[in-house]
């Protein structure tokens, strides 16, 4: 974008000048582009801080009993304190915290005002889904060129728990992981997630978290993925993946169940594939694409999920890209993928 800058001097002047003969004195301020922000997930999100979830938004209730949820923002501080513990003596940043599906709602007092007449103070939110990332950046590691920073991921998402019954073990999600610094792109390994993780107090997930903490192993995570680079698939077998991930969705359901599973959508397939001749760190088109840069493609892709299907995903995408590099050296079980 050009702006075009009138000086003082020509302003005082503007009214009784014909500043068309001044154009050429005129200052032209050119903006510098502005690179788009990354964020570890994207999709409907937005962005909050602590503060706004522990004091503008209500709690939700189990409404059989009126008993109370562990809130967004308790789920936060209770992972930040046990990844505070768990890595003592490492540089352990605040929670970057995105939201989404916002539930509103009115005080009692304002029941009967239009929504036109309502004030801030009339109104009660809080948000279905929310997600936080914790990044670690003293535990770090460089895979295929690209800084990978330790990073915990929760999810939290009051739409897959029954809130109409009486308060029972909420179901959070919870990983720990390597976070691409080029892209922020998560990079999530089996044994570092949990996508059943049902408690019934803070207690409870903060002992949760430390059980997670201390059962993953960073050193096996890092090998694999730097064992993604040492392999290269031409342009004709991405062609060949990308156009069988999709016809992966229309195939019948026994036939589909026969396969490993494959969870990114078609439009993330689609996103895939612009990556992949647009990307400027990950793209390849014209030359062989590495499996590391495959990988970050397709987690790169994840990043339009919504907040409830996050994790999942990334998790899928470590499966994908493992199974098919796997599959390029003669194994049988992604095999479908590339013949």
């Amino acid at each position: 974008m050009r702006n075009l800058v009138i000086m003082p001097a020509m302003a005082q002047n503007r009214e009784r000048m014909n500043l068309g003969e001044y154009a050429e004195e005129a200052t032209i301020i050119v903006d510098e582009p502005v690179r788009p922000v990354n964020h570890f997930i994207e999709a409907n999100t937005q962005e909050v801080t602590l503060h706004h979830l522990k004091h503008d938004c209500i709690t939700p209730v189990f409404s059989k009993d009126n008993e109370l949820t562990i809130n967004h923002a308790a789920f936060v501080e209770t992972i930040q304190d046990a990844a505070q513990s768990f890595f003592n003596g490492e540089k352990v940043e605040q929670a970057d915290i995105r939201v989404s599906h916002i539930i509103k709602g009115r005080i009692p007092e304002a029941i009967h005002k239009p929504a036109n007449q309502l004030l801030e103070s009339d109104k009660t939110i809080y948000y279905e889904r929310a997600a936080f990332s914790i990044d670690i950046p003293t535990i770090y590691e460089t895979v295929g060129g690209n800084k990978l920073n330790l990073s915990i991921v929760g999810v939290r998402a009051y739409n897959q728990m029954n809130l109409y019954s009486k308060k029972m073990p909420e179901l959070f999600r919870l990983a720990i992981g390597f976070k691409n610094q080029v892209c922020c792109n998560m990079c999530i390994f089996t044994d570092g997630y949990k996508d059943d993780l049902r408690v019934s107090n803070t207690t409870e997930l903060y002992r949760a978290a430390l059980e997670l903490f201390n059962n993953y192993n960073p050193a096996k995570h890092l090998y694999l993925m730097q064992q993604l680079g040492n392999t290269s698939m031409s342009e004709h077998q991405f062609a060949q993946i990308i156009g069988k991930m999709r016809l992966y969705q229309c195939l019948p359901t026994g036939y589909q169940k026969a396969l490993p599973r494959m969870l990114l959508t078609d439009t993330q397939i689609n996103s895939v594939a612009k990556a992949y001749i647009n990307d400027e760190n990950f793209g390849s088109l014209g030359s062989e694409l590495n499996m590391w840069k495959f990988y970050n493609l397709l987690t790169g892709a994840n990043k339009s999920s919504y907040i409830d299907s996050f994790l999942d995903r990334s998790l899928n995408a470590t499966e994908m890209a493992l199974g098919i590099n796997a599959a390029l050296h003669g194994d049988e079980r992604y095999k479908w993928f590339i013949d």
